[in-house]
């Protein structure tokens, strides 16, 4: 028996990992019993005459369910020739699933397959068979891929191998590449922009706390959106997709630069607040009592100032300053920050300015060259 899809258009695909698609499935078969001796080789009859011989029991194994057309009439055909030949075609509108994965990339080619066989009948039973050019596309132009470019199809023939027997199934692949245009539109540019605008932050003065914290919850919050918005586009599935994948890098980004100023705003504090050593109380003689000669004027200015030199930090000493960074300018010049690289924190915003960029621009070329060219 030979098969053959005579006509297909109005391949349409959605989120939801499957595809639907009008076809004309065209059957071929050889049946003896309905040859005839007529001048009329080719004998055609209407749908009424459909059940009153054998049809094959062709079953689409990857379909969710599938509808016959039957407006005005039954769109079914059956022809018969003299010698027994039969062809019968019918019309149908099928949901079938997509075996394609989102892990590599939104951009690279996909293939939807519509798989087919007997039903009852195995291999030693029943043989399908391609008959020569036996797939046929519609005009192009009505098709509904909107966001998606068709680069062709194929057809294989393969055995099922079951409890039951071995079924010969036929495959048809469309093969198809996603658009970038609409991705570009509603996630990516968004995404970029709004991780751009986080970075307006290092260039806001650091006293000016509301601004700098509101400019980081908004962008934080919109990236929130954002990624619900990109995820309802795509298939529901437990892996990290292409697009989860970008859109949470974004997502930290924003992040850090919203901790980059909490980390700025602690250290600017503390660094206006020193902490003071206690100081030395005096020692008196027990036979004694006036104190020492250099500590009677207690109110004498030079007092103080010594008193405060005494109480200064005591970095230098690599007492107050054990991190890796140091948070005041002293610190930098002690004996134990030998061979240690000095990064001042109060100039945190510098080096956010050309880290974050540089870093972001990294991650895109990476990116976008692993999932479009490898």
């Amino acid at each position: 028996m030979s098969t053959f899809l005579e006509d297909f258009g109005a391949l349409r695909l959605d989120n939801r990992k499957e595809y639907q698609i009008d076809i004309i499935f065209a059957q071929t078969w050889t049946d003896s019993r309905l040859s005839y001796n007529s001048t009329m080789k080719i004998l055609t009859l209407n749908s009424n005459m459909v059940g009153l011989i054998w049809l094959p029991d062709t079953i689409f194994r990857n379909s969710k369910n599938a509808e016959a057309h039957w407006i005005t009439m039954p769109n079914q055909l059956l022809r018969i020739w003299n010698d027994g030949k039969i062809l019968y075609t019918l019309r149908l509108t099928i949901n079938a699933d997509v075996s394609c994965s989102c892990t590599t990339s939104q951009w690279t080619t996909h293939s939807c397959t519509l798989i087919f066989s007997s039903y009852g009948y195995h291999g030693t039973k029943m043989i399908y068979k391609w008959r020569r050019n036996s797939v046929e596309a519609s005009d192009p132009k009505s098709w509904r891929l909107y966001q998606f470019d068709f680069r062709g199809l194929r057809n294989t023939s393969d055995i099922l191998k079951t409890s039951t027997g071995d079924y010969v199934t036929m495959t048809v692949y469309f093969d198809l590449s996603r658009r970038m245009g609409y991705f570009t539109i509603q996630t990516y540019i968004p995404c970029i922009l709004t991780v751009v605008l986080s970075w307006v932050s290092f260039w806001i003065k650091k006293d000016a706390t509301p601004a700098r914290t509101a400019l980081g919850i908004t962008t934080v919050l919109t990236m929130t959106t954002l990624s619900s918005v990109a995820r309802t586009s795509l298939p529901r599935v437990s892996y990290v997709t292409a697009m989860d994948l970008f859109v949470t890098v974004c997502f930290l980004f924003v992040f850090a630069a919203l901790m980059e100023y909490a980390t700025l705003n602690y250290y600017s504090a503390s660094a206006r607040r020193p902490v003071l050593s206690k100081p030395r109380r005096p020692q008196y003689s027990g036979l004694d009592t006036r104190p020492p000669h250099t500590i009677i004027a207690l109110n004498n200015a030079m007092y103080w100032r010594e008193f405060e030199d005494t109480c200064v930090y005591e970095c230098l000493d690599g007492k107050d300053c054990q991190s890796f960074f140091c948070c005041y300018e002293e610190c930098k010049d002690g004996g134990w920050r030998k061979g240690r690289i000095h990064l001042d924190l109060l100039d945190l915003d510098a080096y956010a300015r050309v880290f974050f960029p540089t870093s972001f621009l990294l991650f895109n070329v990476v990116y976008w060259v692993g999932y479009l060219y490898l």
